[in-house]
Parts: structure tokens; sequence; C-alpha cells
């Protein structure tokens, strides 16, 4: 009977938005905004703006204290060589890179994420999720990104879904968490827009669209949906949810694309590096390149 009580707590959810999308529909919407919208957010204070919404992410297997520690060095030198300029919102890392980043880090504002809960695959007991999201926030993580668990909710099971985002969320306390839906893993633009909702309703501060370890990543088609999918939640509850497409960001058109995408379906209100973040660590230097005009491989 409990058991019925909770489904029902997440089909009623779900219920009080449209989640019957038409794939067609998504990409007419966005091919639309493409050619109509992104041209006139071409410009330097765009590319000024969307650099401060940067989480600079390292998140290699080769990844070591040493390199975790040069990294962060960079973040503090660009403070140093380029005042003008916004710095970077976040550095993103692996759990056991936390308490060197919190070390290193000298640049206030920066935030500190760390990917956390098994990983990319999520595929782990909820404990070993719970501990591994308890020790990156001990270590100075001041954000934490998780991955939803995908091959429960494409199974239907929205209730574990949810319930582990809820308990990763209690885990975490002020601190922020983005849930990650991979959307390439979830095909369908209903898929991703009750995978949004779900996310939202168990708790997440950020909904985002990817690991970047799995293609497709983020698209605009992804990214159009989840967008609309924050603005309902927003006009339904009054809670704002923030959003960051990772993965496959490999341009700056790319990002300006997402940029506009975020204007246009969820407004200025969205429009600062606390609820738009963009996940990547080449686009850094490719924006970067641009705004001062030569190309430059700073970070």
């Amino acid at each position: 009977m409990v058991d019925n009580k909770t489904t029902n707590k997440y089909e009623a959810a779900l219920a009080k938005y449209n989640c019957n999308l038409n794939d067609d529909d998504v990409k007419a919407a966005v091919k639309k905004i493409i050619a109509e919208k992104v041209p006139e957010n071409d410009t330097l204070e765009v590319k000024k703006f969307l650099m401060g919404s940067v989480e600079l992410t390292t998140l290699k297997t080769t990844d070591s204290e040493e390199s975790v520690m040069a990294f962060t060095e960079r973040v503090n030198k660009f403070d140093e060589q380029y005042p003008d300029l916004p710095h970077v919102a976040t550095i993103c890392v692996y759990p056991c890179f936390a308490k060197t980043v919190s070390e290193t880090l000298e640049v206030d504002g920066v935030e500190i994420a760390c990917v956390s809960g098994s990983f990319p695959s999520s595929q782990a007991l909820i404990e070993v999720k719970v501990a591994e999201t308890a020790l990156a926030i001990k270590d100075g993580a001041t954000e934490i990104d998780i991955v939803q668990s995908v091959g429960k909710f494409l199974s239907g099971d929205y209730e574990t879904v949810a319930d582990e985002i809820a308990e990763l969320k209690a885990v975490c306390g002020d601190k922020k968490m983005k849930v990650i839906l991979e959307t390439g893993c979830l095909k369908t633009a209903a898929n991703i827009k009750k995978a949004s909702i779900i996310a939202m309703y168990a708790g997440a501060d950020y909904i985002k669209t990817s690991t970047g370890k799995l293609e497709p990543a983020a698209t605009p088609e992804a990214a159009y949906v989840m967008c609309q999918a924050i603005k309902e939640y927003y006009d339904e509850t009054g809670i704002q949810i923030g959003f960051k497409p990772a993965g496959g960001l490999n341009s700056v058109m790319d990002a300006v694309t997402m940029y506009t995408i975020v204007k246009e379906v969820l407004g200025e209100k969205w429009l600062t590096n606390q609820w738009f973040r963009m996940g990547t660590s080449r686009l850094a230097n490719l924006l970067l390149s641009e705004v001062i005009g030569e190309e430059v491989k700073f970070f």
C-alpha cells in the first residue's frame, strides 16, 4: 500500500506536465531558435559572460594530485593575468581531488564541484554513493554532481530514481546538487522531460545534460526540453532550478547556442553564472581566444 502511494506521488507530479512531446516538433522549434536568435547573441559581451559560466572540468583516468594542483593554479593565475575578465564559475574534479583543489584554490567565488555517486555510470549501492558524496563534502566540495540511475529510469522505476536523488540531496544539505540525466541514453524528448521533472521534485538544485563520457551529449534539443521543464516547474512551484549543459560543447558557437536557448525559454532571470553553467575544459580556451582576439591556450 505504501509503495502505491509513493509511486502515485511521482505519477501525480508527472501528470501536472505535458510529457507527450514529439521529437520532430522539438527539432523544429530548436531549428527556428537557432536560425532566428543565435546571430544576435554572437557578441563579445555574451562570450565574456559565458567564460564566467564555465565549469572547468578535468575527469581523466590520468588525473593526479600534481595535475589537478597545476589545473587549479591556472585558475589562480588567470585571475591575476586577466583581472578584467570573469573567472570560471567552478572547478570540477573527482572526489579524491576535492582536498587538493580546496587547498590550492585562491580565487574567491570559484566553486569546487565533485562528480559523485559512482560517476559516470551511477551503478553502485546507494550506501557507496552516500559515503562518496559525504567524503567529497568533508574534503571541501561546495557542489556535487550525481548521475540519476539511468537503468532504473528506463525500467520505469521512477520511485527508486527519485528516492536515491532525495537521499543524496539530504547528504549535500545546503551544498548545491546537480543531477545528470545522461540525455543521450534517454533517447526521446518525452523521457528527457520526465527525467527532468522527477529530478527536480526529488531535490535537484540543477539539472545537467550529460557526463561527457557518452555520445550524444549536450544537444540543443535536450537543452530545449530541459529548459522547458525548468520553466514549467518554476511556474508550478516557484522554485528556480539551474541548468548545466555538459559534454559535446566543442565550439564557441555551441556555447552561444546554449545561451540562446536558455535566454529564449527561461529568460533573463537564468542568465547569471548562478543559474546557468557549462561543463567543459576545451571551451574555456576557445572563449578566451575570441574575447582577447588571438589564439590562447591558457587552461
